[in-house]
């Protein structure tokens, strides 16, 4: 039998952004019947970033948020808004902020792995580079060129750098050296810090925290000195154990801390499960819309809760194979949809209760309103192919009061399924569920 036990004291930490995500909803033409519009808004996601949307077409495609499609001709005056193609990125920001998220926008361009790349090189003039980047910010934020005033606070400066820096020719998201991306760095963020202090400017999305790369990065924007802006670190953590992104946060914060950035938000802005990129990769897209991949999300998103990051962006909400949210043809939700929608509902900005367990599949995140009215959720996700039922005993306070309960596996999508008052149930859970026990007033 695995214990859960949940006190009713606060710990004194509110619940974090963890259910941010990549790329917004999807509206297929005039139809909303063929969108997910609706059940989008309902995961109530607190930020979208924006990075590789221009592979779909439902957000504008080739013609959208990069830089070098934004301002395609890069010899032209910064300062004429002629020179900039907004409009189908409008379009696709206004959708996002529509659905009631805050655009976190990725400046640079998309990855690559085509055979010509296109966005992806070093600009040729750095400076001019983070000027072209002021004015998306200023259309963005101030009405610039018939813009908007979005309130975008997350500007990032470009994604994954480190990405086969060891041969960048091979590199599929920045074709310069490492040493001409810290330059650029460098040039772009002070650039962009000085003229919008109150903005958060920062980067540079590594493929992951733990990589030999950031030493280096984190050693030239503090070289003689100095110290580059860098309001948030982002780094990326693709793994099959809900408990690896702490080993993550931990890396994260280790070189925040020895380079003089402890104040520095840590942000893992891409996340799924993958086993490996290799042989076992085609299996890893298939948990990934499966009742395991949503499993391995609540896990780690619970687990991060008591790391040092900050907020966590599932990749991806848009259109593909990384999509474990809605279907690729018909937008209906899949598992993870209900693990979203129930963190955006009961969990988000709450605040965190003390809550042990005792066994290492089980996982577990507790909280309570303004009102003291608890949510608390248990989730079984196992590796192992022959795993079994196991028991659970939640322990509650002698205080407790009535609960509904609800399942998510794979015959229940979050539904209720008993109703039990009293300091505690045991309950029997199958492999890869969720529960979720939420208290009534």
């Amino acid at each position: 039998m695995a214990t859960v036990t949940v006190s009713s004291e606060k710990t004194g930490a509110a619940i974090k952004p963890l259910h941010a995500v990549n790329n917004g909803p999807v509206v297929a033409g005039t139809s909303q019947k063929r969108g997910n519009i609706e059940n989008y808004k309902a995961m109530k996601v607190p930020y979208v970033r924006n990075h590789d949307s221009a592979f779909f077409t439902g957000y504008g495609g080739e013609h959208s948020v990069d830089i070098h499609v934004i301002f395609p001709d890069f010899d032209r005056d910064v300062n004429d808004p002629d020179a900039y193609d907004f409009t189908n990125t409008d379009k696709y920001l206004n959708r996002i902020t529509d659905a009631g998220s805050e655009v976190f926008y990725r400046l640079g361009g998309k990855i690559q792995h085509t055979a010509k790349k296109y966005g992806i090189h070093p600009p040729k003039d750095f400076k001019k580079w983070a000027e072209i980047c002021e004015h998306v910010i200023m259309h963005y934020n101030e009405g610039w060129a018939n813009g908007f005033e979005l309130g975008i606070t997350y500007w990032e400066i470009w994604n994954e750098p480190d990405l086969g820096y060891t041969n960048p020719e091979t590199s599929p998201c920045w074709s310069g050296t490492p040493e001409q991306y810290f330059e650029f760095y460098e040039v772009a963020a002070t650039h962009l810090k000085k003229r919008f202090p109150q903005l958060k400017i920062g980067g540079p999305a590594v493929t992951s925290s733990k990589s030999p790369w950031n030493d280096e990065f984190f050693k030239a924007i503090t070289k003689d000195g100095k110290k580059v802006p860098l309001d948030f670190f982002s780094w990326h953590r693709y793994a099959h154990q809900p408990v690896s992104i702490k080993e993550g946060a931990a890396k994260a914060q280790e070189y925040l801390d020895k380079f003089g950035y402890s104040e520095t938000e840590s942000i893992c802005n891409e996340w799924n499960f993958v086993e490996d990129w290799g042989d076992n990769f085609p299996e890893s897209i298939r948990t990934i819309i499966s009742m395991k991949g949503a499993a391995f999300c609540a896990g780690t998103m619970f687990e991060a809760q008591d790391t040092t990051v900050d907020m966590l962006m599932y990749y991806d909400a848009r259109p593909c194979a990384f999509n474990g949210l809605f279907d690729f043809y018909d937008y209906h939700p899949l598992k993870t949809f209900y693990v979203m929608k129930m963190f955006g509902e009961h969990f988000y900005k709450k605040s965190q209760l003390k809550c042990t367990k005792d066994d290492c599949d089980i996982f577990t995140l507790a909280a309570a309103d303004e009102n003291g009215k608890r949510v608390i959720s248990v989730c079984y996700y196992s590796t192992e192919l022959d795993a079994e039922k196991k028991q659970v005993k939640i322990n509650l306070d002698e205080n407790a009061g009535s609960f509904d309960v609800y399942l998510l596996d794979e015959t229940r999508d979050a539904e209720k399924i008993l109703a039990f008052y009293g300091n505690g149930i045991e309950i029997n859970l199958n492999p890869q569920s969720v529960l979720y026990l939420i208290e009534k007033q």
